[in-house]
């Protein structure tokens, strides 16, 4: 069983993997690093592809990259600020403009990446494993 937490905490530095017994573990310190997604992957290998992660996310700027889920889709919601999200589907760029309190669904495959218009703050639920990441070209 996870330990469960006896107190509140930030979802933007404590973030939490839902597991497929169904568990809540919280993962601080989360850091994007290919050392720790490496060692993430294994700690959590036995829920496969049906593991979530879920974190809130300051959005300051504009991504630098693009990324995509392969394992599954990914729910994004806007808490505050005004971003683009641009989708590459079959290499024509969607964009969908998200306003505090919308949402979107990223699905699996299609690589996409975010214009920030007003910083903000958006909540993830990503399925992690396999997750790919590439410059802006």
């Amino acid at each position: 069983m996870a330990s469960v937490p006896d107190h509140s905490f930030d979802l933007s530095r404590t973030f939490i993997h839902l597991g497929v017994d169904p568990t809540a573990t919280p993962v601080p310190d989360f850091e994007w690093s290919p050392d720790y997604l490496e060692a993430y992957g294994r700690r959590f290998a036995a829920d496969g592809d049906r593991g979530r992660l879920v974190c809130v996310l300051p959005q300051t700027e504009s991504w630098d990259s693009w990324e995509r889920h392969p394992a599954g889709e990914e729910v994004v919601f806007l808490i505050s600020g005004r971003v683009d999200v641009v989708q590459d589907i079959d290499g024509e760029e969607r964009v969908i403009p998200l306003r505090p309190g919308e949402a979107l669904i990223n699905p699996p495959g299609v690589w996409h990446t975010a214009r920030v218009h007003e910083p903000g703050a958006a909540l993830f639920i990503t399925p992690g494993r396999g997750t790919e990441v590439r410059p802006l070209s």
